[in-house]
């Protein structure tokens, strides 16, 4: 039949792409449909343009779900250690920057290269630049209506992401379907996404923007412990991107500005030796200037040393070591690099991930709940759960 295949796919990101490369080496008959002019368009902008595409020390304990155990069989199904041995069949050169995050030497075009090779492979159609305006179900299988015409599949996977940047074509098109089709969602919200601040808050450290630092930073029991960076608007850097995915409106994050320093024995030390200074030069020891200076103005003590009693030290390490601060919110989808939340796991099949309500449905990648920490995790995830749906469709 004229436009029937065993799968479609919809979304030619980083999971419907390996899907559908896995899909078609097993003979099913596969079609990518696509709303954007070019496939993988997140993956070429990742990374700085060179896609931290995995992570050596990934684990299900980097990954954020209502549902922790969910992400378990695919990723020990498709581990990092797999995908690297793809990205080196393909000679793509690549380094390990930092904490495990594995980027390409080149250009992330290399591993969007390297995966349409891997749908040639498995013979893999694709269509670009369609506009989906339904989709439905029958006895048969699927009916997916474009604007370039109607398509029939026995499976049909979603892989359309999440909301998150949506200058690149992001929307919620994935959570639309997968409530036509009963299916309940987790409420979605922008993670690792920079922090922003009140108008009073901002005015405490309007001098700081641009500045980074090396930092602690915390929402309850989880910490991470990375680059800060002053914005105009507020806080960002990895650490902060990091935390952003545990933060929720109303709660402290609490910063360490000095990590793995003994700040109080410092200044005890500094007080004896040098008890003519001022807090804020012996700050600088351990700050930058500018943020030395905050510090000590938050505690407002005497002006030397010699006459801080240790309360008074106490609430300068404190200054340092606990500076609690209350976001008034994120920067929403605009900058936001993934999407928490998503189709509820509960009601996919963790091996499959074929949709329990409705069989040979698939949802995977982003627009599943499951969300990975910052540094190639959730690259990761786009590739496992990839591969295990297209496995099974």
């Amino acid at each position: 039949m004229l436009n029937s295949y065993d799968v479609i796919i919809l979304g030619a990101g980083a999971a419907g792409l390996m899907c559908a490369g896995t899909a078609g080496q097993r003979g099913r008959s596969v079609l990518l449909l696509e709303q954007a002019r070019a496939p993988g368009e997140k993956i070429r902008i990742s990374g700085g343009g060179r896609c931290n595409f995995t992570n050596l020390h990934t684990t299900p304990a980097n990954f954020l779900s209502e549902n922790p155990q969910f992400c378990k069989s695919a990723l020990k199904g498709f581990t990092q250690q797999d995908f690297i041995a793809l990205v080196d069949k393909y000679r793509i050169d690549y380094h390990e920057k930092t904490r495990g995050q594995l980027f390409c030497d080149g250009s992330a075009q290399q591993i969007i290269d390297m995966l349409l090779a891997e749908n040639r492979r498995g013979d893999a159609q694709m269509r670009l630049g369609v506009k989906i305006t339904s989709v439905s179900k029958n006895e048969s299988g699927f009916v997916v209506a474009t604007d370039q015409g109607e398509y029939r599949g026995k499976s049909l996977v979603v892989a359309t992401g999440g909301p998150s940047i949506p200058k690149m074509g992001a929307s919620a098109f994935g959570y639309k379907t997968a409530q036509q089709f009963g299916h309940a969602m987790v409420p979605p919200r922008a993670g690792l996404v920079p922090l922003t601040f009140d108008v009073g808050m901002l005015a405490q450290f309007k001098d700081l923007a641009g500045l980074a630092v090396d930092a602690a930073v915390s929402v309850g029991k989880t910490r991470f412990e990375e680059a800060l960076l002053f914005t105009h608007r507020g806080l960002s850097g990895p650490a902060v991107l990091q935390i952003s995915s545990y933060w929720r409106d109303g709660l402290d994050v609490v910063i360490d500005m000095a990590p793995d320093v003994d700040v109080l024995a410092g200044l005890k030390q500094a007080r004896r030796e040098r008890p003519r200074q001022e807090l804020a030069t012996v700050l600088t020891e351990l700050l930058p200037k500018r943020l030395a200076q905050m510090a000590s103005e938050r505690v407002a003590g005497p002006q030397r040393l010699a006459d801080y009693s240790d309360k008074f030290l106490m609430a300068a390490t404190a200054a340092v070591k606990e500076w609690r601060v209350r976001p008034n919110g994120t920067e929403g989808y605009r900058t936001a690099e993934v999407t928490l939340g998503g189709v509820d796991t509960t009601e996919l099949s963790s091996k499959t991930f074929e949709s329990k309500l409705v069989p040979g449905l698939y949802f995977i990648g982003e627009v599943v709940d499951v969300t990975g920490h910052l540094g190639g995790f959730n690259f990761q995830w786009a590739w496992s759960s990839g591969v295990a749906a297209g496995k099974h469709v």
